[in-house]
């Protein structure tokens, strides 16, 4: 562990300004509730939480239980300190109602995806919970309060549940890693000041798309897929692990690109703009990369619904200037 500092201390020393205590006390619960869903997945086969349900989210996608499960966990867990007026969560339709004993300092707005990558579950893949943090001018927010831009977020990341639990999440001023030691139950600092590697040799993205895609993506691929022998003179590994905290953790540490890009069969892209490219975007940018739709920056895009999705390509900053000029001309 690095210097041993908890993510508790580690808040308190770092955190500076208006949204000081607000963020401390957020985030706490953020950790409160990673905990508890990495407990309900750990035990999921255990408790027969694996299987899916005959419900679907507002995207038509088929739930499972521990979709379900961790959502609940969520919503609960970050009601705790008093400060969310309002939230959204990938699985419901509409915004969260908070109840009133739950928002006496309430100011601040939670978008999150509580189980991402929730089709591994099945198979023991790494998934992960996505969250974003705005600012709300209302006690009781309208949908409009909710559809800001990823540029105003003030804190934003993700907790990832494999090898092992993970909090990871940035607050404008560079990005964190802190890991759960089970035994105490304690976040600790493991991965300071992460940065995204300058230069890279890997992209993730799902090949099995090829066909859909736009020509600028597949011309990158190509050129990507030729190795020494083409243009960029250098071999490329591929991954793909079709969760997409798995994926930014992976390019956080070891450098890469990972692409979700628009195509025919999905031609406003298919991941969801606020609550996961937005904060992904945010992670990504504070850690020295970039974050793309081929023809815009995520975080100017100005969201239109709470659901609306958007084309993403993100990491090795010298990759995604790539992939925007290929989109440009």
């Amino acid at each position: 562990m690095v210097e041993n500092i908890t993510l508790a201390a580690f808040l308190m020393q770092h955190l500076q300004g208006e949204d000081r205590i607000a963020l401390i006390k957020m985030l706490g619960d953020v950790a409160e509730a990673s905990k508890k869903i990495a407990g309900a997945i750990d035990h999921g086969a255990l408790m027969g939480n694996m299987g899916s349900l005959a419900t679907e989210n507002v995207q038509g996608e088929v739930q499972k239980a521990l979709d379900v499960i961790s959502n609940d966990i969520f919503i609960e867990c970050t009601q705790q300190s008093g400060y969310v007026a309002g939230m959204v969560s990938e699985e419901l339709d509409d915004a969260v109602e908070i109840a009133e004993k739950h928002h006496i300092n309430g100011q601040y707005l939670l978008l999150f995806d509580p189980l991402d990558g929730s089709s591994n579950v099945n198979v023991n893949i790494s998934v992960g919970t996505i969250f974003s943090i705005l600012k709300s001018t209302n006690k009781t927010p309208a949908l409009a309060d909710f559809l800001q831009p990823g540029s105003a977020q003030i804190c934003a990341g993700y907790a990832l549940y494999g090898t092992s639990t993970m909090l990871v999440f940035t607050v404008g001023n560079g990005v964190n890693g802190f890991t759960l030691d089970a035994d105490s139950g304690e976040f600790y600092l493991t991965h300071p000041d992460m940065q995204i590697a300058a230069d890279t040799q890997e992209f993730a993205i799902n090949m099995s798309n090829y066909r859909f895609w736009q020509k600028p993506v597949q011309r990158y691929i190509d050129e990507c897929l030729q190795g020494e022998e083409g243009d960029r003179k250098k071999n490329f590994n591929m991954r793909w692990v079709a969760s997409m905290v798995a994926e930014v953790h992976r390019i956080l540490v070891r450098g890469g690109v990972f692409m979700y890009p628009t195509d025919a069969k999905s031609v406003n892209g298919k991941l969801r703009l606020i609550y996961e490219a937005n904060p992904m975007s945010f992670v990504v940018e504070q850690a020295g990369g970039a974050a793309t739709t081929g023809l815009e920056r995520i975080l100017d895009v100005i969201p239109t619904g709470l659901h609306q999705r958007v084309p993403v390509m993100m990491g090795c900053k010298s990759e995604i200037e790539r992939l925007i000029t290929y989109h440009q001309s």
